[in-house]
């Protein structure tokens, strides 16, 4: 009697295949849209602890010239200057705790430098959202020529990193940050300014000679004072730096905060009405298969079996064909997903860091259980109606 479902679902493979793909097209809309407005979560999650700044300060042209935000959420690469004088200025106003410098070096994918990377170099001493980061992984001091690499940068540890033919030996990898960080090698201010004046030196001109490189700067990190407002001392700053803007960081993150909310309300919904529409269709779909089937289940009444018995028969059939097509349908939406985490990012333009192996697995699990559950439910109400027809009045009917 137990192998009796397994038997029976074997017995009509292609009624089989159809009732596991429906619900593996449930399971898979389940599993595969809330990975994806997870990753997301996740990605805007991970911005936010890695900017660590209140405000950004970058020269006028970085607008115009390469978009500053995309430059963290997709790693397009970009090279912008300003004088080291707004440094200066940035830490003489009123309210501002930190400041630290950054010079960014978009590198080539040619003959001179190994991949394309954006290649940020920051002060060691000053520095207050690089060095915690790095210190995961590499908690010595950068030395001339060392470089951190983001964890898609395909270079390990120990490795020479080619940037216009300088050789930069990878001392460190970082973790998973699910934005344009990870494409970024990170190195002290001593090895830009080498890196800076070996690219004018084969041509590449980033508007920085080798004898200004030291005043200049690409943009500055402020942390703000504890009781001090972020807005006012944000305006200070747009008013004391010259041909520079200041960028407050809470308004970049709420910029993706509010794509990532449009988003995860478009597969919600589009979750919902997957949802309604594989229960409308596994209601008619049930219902048909079992009234095709009602001389055999007429049989089975009369051979000794009961109407409770009747109706588990069939809600175990349902279950296990349900959570099947629901292992078949969470496969196939990690096939989608995991390959192509990077063509999801870039298609969303936003942060996207895929959970822990726990965190989705989890997921999987529900998502299976709610394939289960849905085709159970499905198949209940036929199932409770038919139990209760008289076996004899059946067999007449098909006489």
């Amino acid at each position: 009697m137990k192998s009796l479902p397994v038997k029976n679902l074997i017995r009509k493979p292609g009624r089989t295949a159809a009732l596991m793909l429906l619900t593996a097209f449930l399971a898979l809309a389940v599993f595969g849209g809330s990975l994806v407005v997870l990753s997301l979560r996740q990605g805007l999650n991970s911005l936010e602890a890695r900017l660590g700044a209140d405000i950004i300060v970058v020269p006028s042209e970085a607008q115009s010239k390469v978009s500053f935000q995309n430059m963290f959420l997709q790693g397009t690469t970009g090279a912008f200057y300003m004088d080291a004088e707004n440094l200066k200025r940035v830490r003489e106003i009123e309210g501002v705790e930190k400041a630290a410098p950054q010079i960014f070096l978009a590198s080539l994918k040619a003959d001179c430098c190994s991949v394309k990377i954006q290649v940020i170099g920051f002060d060691p001493q000053a520095d207050f959202t690089v060095q915690p980061w790095i210190a995961q992984s590499y908690a010595r001091e950068l030395g001339e020529m060392d470089v951190v690499v983001g964890c898609k940068v395909e270079a390990g540890v120990g490795e020479i990193l080619r940037i216009y033919d300088q050789r930069c030996k990878v001392v460190g990898r970082l973790a998973a940050t699910g934005t344009g960080l990870d494409t970024a090698v990170y190195c002290n201010l001593d090895t830009i300014r080498l890196l800076l004046q070996a690219a004018e030196e084969k041509g590449v001109s980033h508007k920085v000679t080798s004898d200004s490189a030291a005043d200049q700067v690409s943009a500055i990190y402020v942390k703000v004072k504890v009781g001090y407002d972020v807005g006012r001392v944000n305006t200070a700053i747009q008013g004391h730096t010259r041909k520079a803007s200041a960028v407050r960081t809470r308004s970049m993150i709420t910029d993706v905060s509010d794509s990532l909310a449009g988003i995860s309300r478009t597969v919600t919904g589009l979750i919902g009405a997957v949802w309604v529409l594989a229960f409308l269709i596994l209601l008619i779909a049930f219902a048909m298969i079992i009234r095709e089937r009602r001389r055999e289940f007429a049989v089975l009444r009369l051979a000794g079996m009961s109407r409770r018995m009747l109706s588990g028969l069939i809600l175990r059939e349902t279950a296990l064909c349900s959570l099947l097509g629901g292992v078949l349908g969470v496969c196939a939406a990690a096939l989608l997903a995991f390959p192509f985490a990077t063509l999801i990012e870039t298609a969303l333009g936003l942060p996207y860091l895929t959970p822990d192996l726990r965190t989705v697995a989890l997921l999987a699990a529900a998502a299976v259980a709610a394939a289960g559950i849905v085709g159970s439910l499905a198949s209940a109400g036929a199932a409770w109606r038919l139990s209760r027809v008289d076996p004899g009045t059946i067999l007449r009917e098909g006489a």
